[in-house]
């Protein structure tokens, strides 16, 4: 398999992403009181990153548990995330891996929101993630 980017450019976009994350007014506080060590967070959300841009396979764990756990989010907070992350992606030198790295968020964040409400309210029809 060829790569479209190396290890490094993906800690950056990772590491760029979510110190505009942990400033963020609405994703901020979420994540902050959730996350005791930013460092060891980041080396997994590096790996999750791997798996999925570079095909390793050193990311072990399960996103959608994780974020079914957590109370209060909603479809405005999926798309806080997406706005972020393409922010971060705009500013790569690699458009290619720039432009796989959106498709690839945009997939998380309707799968996560979808999965999240269907666990919260299994009874209601799961509404689309509104991408525009």
């Amino acid at each position: 398999m060829i790569s479209m980017c190396s290890e490094e450019e993906i800690r950056q976009m990772v590491d760029d992403f979510y110190a505009k994350v942990r400033r963020d007014e609405q994703l901020g506080p979420i994540f902050n009181s959730r996350i005791d060590d930013w460092d060891h967070h980041l080396v997994k959300l590096t790996d999750f990153w791997s798996s999925l841009l570079r095909g390793t396979t050193r990311f072990a764990g399960s996103p959608m548990t994780k974020h079914i756990a957590l109370p209060g989010l909603s479809a405005a907070l999926f798309q806080r995330w997406l706005q972020l992350f393409h922010e971060t992606t705009q500013t790569l030198p690699n458009r290619m891996m720039a432009e796989r790295a959106d498709a690839m968020a945009q997939r998380i964040a309707r799968s996560l929101w979808f999965g999240y409400q269907t666990s919260h309210r299994p009874d209601v029809l799961a509404e689309e993630l509104d991408l525009r």
